[in-house]
């Protein structure tokens, strides 16, 4: 019965953050501050959960196939090739890098 009450306690949790979003007034979201942090904050965020997923192991730092597909992907980027091509050379470089070292 647990999980059935932290369903419940999301869904109303979401419904409400996304009330409070539709009330906030339009002149509060035209400031340039917000603005701003409106444009960089999912950017910010996209980062830090990247970061995290290639970098960590519960909590330890750990430098695997993820980081060196990271690498490769970043690599990729500076050298301007598609996003497919990016994504593509991320994923040969991280089943590479696994299939060497077990």
């Amino acid at each position: 019965m647990n999980i059935w009450i932290a369903i419940g306690v999301t869904a109303v949790g979401c419904y409400a953050v996304k009330l409070i979003g539709l009330l906030v007034p339009a002149g509060a979201l035209e400031r340039p501050v917000v603005r701003r942090l409106a444009a960089l904050l999912p950017v910010a965020l996209l980062a830090a959960l990247t970061a995290q997923q290639a970098f960590a192991d519960g909590r330890t730092l750990v430098l695997d196939a993820k980081a060196a597909g990271l690498a490769a992907a970043a690599l990729a980027l500076v050298l301007r090739a598609p996003f497919l091509v990016v994504v593509a050379v991320a994923v040969v470089v991280t089943a590479g890098v696994r299939a060497l070292t077990g």
